[in-house]
């Protein structure tokens, strides 16, 4: 049984520690605790690991966010993933940083990446785990959030929200999108208390 977990974000170096890039972050973090390193292929870079007997392929797409869709469709293809066993991790300023939202489908939300997903599977009906990055920005700021750094106060958070991702996904590959929904769409204060 094999599985895709997507992360969206944007490639390049002025991208990589901002906000739009959570998915990437994610991720990154989930190959590191298994020891697995990224390899540039068609589309982005990808990786292969296990979780209790299972694979998981981990893609970041290089397509950039609006074309991710293309990316996603390419890998499910080329590794014939089902579309139940998709999980997309994307950032989302309608949820604070530490909350984290699980999905069975659902509409693009305005994330360019979803809309490209959308549009490129011809369905809305894949698991996505919107991770929340706030919205602490005036009108007409939002390009400038979502593209800015990370500041200090969400750095010293960032850990525990990536942790508490990491857990989601594990969940989701053992027991299902109802479980880790059950388990995991809250905020980490709230799961700590």
């Amino acid at each position: 049984m094999s599985f895709l977990v997507v992360g969206l974000g944007n490639v390049g170096r002025e991208y990589a520690d901002t906000r739009h890039n959570m998915g990437f972050l994610v991720l990154d973090r989930f190959a590191g605790a298994s020891n697995a390193s990224f390899t540039t292929m068609r589309y982005g870079s990808l990786t292969q690991t296990r979780v209790a007997g299972r694979d998981i392929y981990l893609l970041k797409p290089s397509t950039y966010m609006n074309l991710s869709g293309k990316a996603v469709r390419y890998w499910m293809r080329e590794e014939r993933i089902p579309l139940e066993n998709l999980l997309v991790v994307v950032d989302d300023i309608a949820l604070p940083l530490g909350t984290i939202r699980m999905r069975k489908q659902g509409s693009d939300g305005g994330h360019n990446g979803l809309r490209s997903l959308n549009e490129c599977l011809n369905t809305t009906e894949y698991t996505r785990l919107r991770v929340g990055i706030g919205n602490h920005f005036g009108e007409g700021q939002q390009i400038d959030y979502v593209l800015g750094a990370w500041d200090e106060q969400e750095e010293k958070l960032l850990p525990f929200v990536v942790d508490h991702c990491l857990e989601a996904i594990r969940t989701w590959v053992l027991l299902g999108v109802n479980e880790a929904m059950n388990r995991f769409n809250c905020s980490i204060t709230d799961r700590n208390n």
